[in-house]
C-alpha cells in the first residue's frame, strides 16, 4: 500500500478560515436551553448547531479550491473505504474512520496495532450531528422516523452544556450515554455503555467530518504505544504502508490530546488530563467539585475495558529508555545523578552496534547537558528538531538538538554521544514540543533519554506529566 501526503492549510484564526466552512446563523438559545451559539473572543457570536461547507466548484481562491478539493476527496474516501485517513487537529494528528461502520473502525485498530478493548473518541462537526447520535438507531433529530414527533428539550445532558459553551470547539472530550440500539459501530465503545465525543477546534477537521457525512472515530495517528504525532512526518514514520492518505496541515497547536471528562457521575471526574485544565473545569457551573480519576501509570492489571482512551495501556513511548526526574525530586535539581549516568553508560555499544547515545530533555532548571561532563555542545553542531523539519519557524514550533560528546569520569575520554534538547520554561511550549522531541531523539539513535519534569499543578502541565510518566521506564521522585 502506497501512502500519499496531501498538503492542506489549517487556516484557523486567519481571515481565510471561512473558505473551509462557517457556522450557520441562528438564535442564541431556545427556551428549553438548547445551545445554538457561542461568544467568540471579539464579542461576536457563532452558532454551533450546524457547520456549513462550501463547494470547491463555488470557490474562486485557487488555494482554497485546492484545499477543498483535497478534503472532498478525503471525505469521499472515508465514506467508501475501510482504510482510515490521517488528518490534523489542534491537539495531535488523528486517524479517522466512519464511526458508524464496523469495517472502517476495525481498520483503525489494524493500522495502529491498537488493543480492541481500548475505546475510541468520536469527533463531530457540529451539535446537530452529536444530537443525532444521542438518539437510538431508527430515530432522527426531529424524533421518531415513523411518527415525526419532536423530542422534548435538549438531548445533550445538561451537565455538559456549560462545558460546551466555554470549551467547544476545542480539546475537551465528554463521556456520553450510548443509546441502544446504537448508531455507532460496536468497536468504537469497546463494549462500554458510553462513548467519548468532542468537537475539534480545527476548521479543517470539522469540514472533513462534514464531507465524510458521519462522525469520525479518531485516535492519535501513531503506531500503538508510540509518541503521539504532532506533524504529518510523524504519521508517515509510524504508518507508512498501513494507510493510503495523510492530510498535512502543518504542526498542531496544543501538542497533547484532549482532556476527557465524565459528568454522568457525582462528583464529575477527569479521566484523562489534556488541553483543558481541571482549574478551568471547576470554573464552570456544576463542575466546581470535579475530581481527578486517572492514574499516571498504565493500568495494565485492569481486566475491564478502560473508561477512556489512554487509561489502561503503556503510551507515548519512544524506543529509547526514558528516565523521568520529577520536579519535586531534590536529588535531581541540578541534573542527572551520577549513578543514573553510570547505568546509562553500561556497555559501550548502543542500538545496532553504534556508539551509545545519551539524550537530555531540559525544561525549567537543568543546565546544558543536565550537569553531565560534556564537550562540543557549544559548537554549531546542531540539528533542527521540529514539526516542520528544515522549514521550521524558529518560534514556538521548533527546538534545537545540540550534539556533542559525553565524557567519562576523567573528564577527557569520550564515553558516548550526547544529545541535548531545551524545550524552555513555557509550559505550552513544552507541551507542544514534547512528543516531537521524543521522536527526534529516537530518530537520532538515543539509547537513554533523561527528562526534566515540570510541576503538574499549572494549566496543561498535568497532561504533560501524565504522558511522561506513561512513557517513562524509570521515575525519580
Amino acid at each position: 500500500m502506497k501512502t500519499r501526503i496531501i498538503k492542506v492549510q489549517q487556516r484557523d484564526g486567519s481571515p481565510s478560515e471561512a473558505v473551509l466552512g462557517r457556522w450557520a446563523a441562528e438564535e442564541e438559545k431556545t427556551s428549553n436551553g438548547t445551545i445554538t451559539s457561542q461568544e467568540t473572543a471579539n464579542g461576536t457570536r457563532r452558532n454551533l448547531n450546524r457547520w456549513q461547507v462550501p463547494s470547491s466548484a463555488d470557490t474562486t481562491d485557487p488555494s482554497a479550491v485546492a484545499d477543498l478539493t483535497a478534503l472532498e476527496e478525503a471525505g469521499a474516501y472515508l465514506r467508501t473505504s475501510d482504510i482510515p485517513v490521517a488528518f490534523p487537529t489542534e491537539t495531535v494528528y488523528g486517524l479517522g474512520a466512519d464511526a458508524t461502520r464496523s469495517g472502517a473502525v476495525k481498520g483503525i485498530y489494524a493500522a495502529k496495532g491498537r488493543p480492541s478493548d481500548n475505546p475510541l473518541i468520536v469527533h463531530v462537526c457540529d451539535l446537530d450531528m452529536l444530537r443525532s447520535f444521542l438518539l437510538p438507531h431508527g430515530k432522527t433529530i426531529n424524533g421518531s422516523s415513523s411518527s415525526g414527533s419532536k423530542p422534548e428539550g435538549e438531548t445533550i445532558p445538561q451537565i455538559y452544556l456549560p462545558l460546551i459553551e466555554r470549551f467547544w470547539p476545542g480539546p475537551l472530550t465528554i463521556l456520553l450515554p450510548n443509546p441502544q440500539p446504537s448508531k455507532l459501530a460496536p468497536e468504537v465503545t469497546a463494549g462500554l455503555g458510553t462513548f467519548g465525543c468532542r468537537m475539534p477546534a480545527s476548521a479543517l477537521a470539522r469540514t472533513l467530518i462534514k464531507l465524510a457525512g458521519a462522525p469520525l472515530a479518531a485516535p492519535s495517528a501513531n503506531a500503538s504505544t508510540k509518541p503521539s504525532p504532532t506533524a504529518a512526518q510523524h504519521v508517515l514514520d509510524d504508518l507508512e504502508g498501513r494507510i493510503e492518505l495523510i492530510l498535512d496541515g502543518g504542526s498542531c497547536d496544543v501538542g497533547v490530546e484532549s482532556t476527557v471528562v465524565d459528568g454522568m457521575c457525582q462528583p464529575p471526574v477527569v479521566l484523562r488530563p489534556g488541553g483543558v485544565s481541571i482549574e478551568a473545569l471547576r470554573a464552570c457551573p456544576g463542575w466546581e467539585a470535579v475530581e481527578k480519576a486517572y492514574k499516571d501509570q498504565a493500568e495494565m492489571g485492569a481486566k475491564s475495558a478502560p473508561r477512556a482512551p489512554g487509561m489502561k495501556y503503556k503510551h507515548y513511548s519512544p524506543k529509547a529508555r526514558v528516565v523521568l526526574y520529577e520536579a519535586g525530586f531534590e536529588g535531581g535539581k541540578k541534573g542527572v545523578l551520577e549513578e543514573d549516568l553510570d547505568k546509562a553508560l553500561e556497555g559501550c555499544v548502543g542500538h545496532e552496534g553504534r556508539e551509545k547515545a545519551v539524550a537530555v530533555i531540559r525544561t525549567k532548571q537543568w543546565p546544558v547537558a543536565a550537569g553531565m561532563r560534556s564537550v562540543g555542545l557549544e559548537q554549531d553542531s546542531r540539528v533542527q528538531g521540529s514539526d516542520e523539519g528544515d522549514n521550521a519557524d524558529p518560534g514556538t514550533t521548533s527546538f534545537l538538538v545540540r550534539q556533542g560528546a559525553l565524557l567519562s569520569a576523567d573528564g577527557e575520554t569520550r564515553a558516548a554521544r550526547l544529545l541535548d534538547v531545551d524545550l524552555g520554561q513555557d509550559i505550552k511550549r513544552v507541551a507542544h514540543g514534547l512528543f516531537a522531541a521524543l521522536r527526534e531523539l529516537d530518530r537520532l539513535g538515543a539509547d537513554v533519554i533523561f527528562v526534566e519534569g515540570v510541576s503538574d499543578g499549572d494549566d496543561i502541565a498535568a497532561a504533560v506529566m501524565n504522558r511522561l510518566r506513561k512513557a517513562a521506564s524509570d521515575i525519580r521522585a
